[in-house]
């Protein structure tokens, strides 16, 4: 079997990034950190990669942090290994009607 690779850069992160193709639902993936930390995880959907999972479950309306930054906000409960895209999540970049 493959090890399939997702990295979660910032102790901040709520999410990974998924290095790895072929992720459909129920794949387990291991989730590495910068320390060389690891925790595996089953995914929820499927997920292409260099896209998002979920390190932990993620309540509507928190924010979505990658790479330690903010990127967006949850527009749905996420279960923990759930595809993080447009579908529950509304972007913070690239916006003219954000205000801090």
């Amino acid at each position: 079997m493959d090890l399939k690779l997702a990295l979660k850069v910032s102790d901040k992160d709520n999410v990974a990034t998924i290095f790895a193709d072929g992720i459909v639902d129920g794949t387990e993936v291991e989730i590495r950190d910068k320390r060389g930390d690891s925790e595996k995880v089953s995914v929820i959907g499927d997920v292409p990669f260099g896209h998002k999972i979920a390190v932990r479950d993620i309540h509507k309306g928190e924010l979505i942090m990658k790479y330690g930054e903010e990127i967006g906000i949850a527009t749905t409960e996420i279960k923990k290994g759930e595809y993080v895209h447009i579908h529950n999540l509304d972007s913070m970049r690239g916006r003219g009607d954000w205000k801090e």
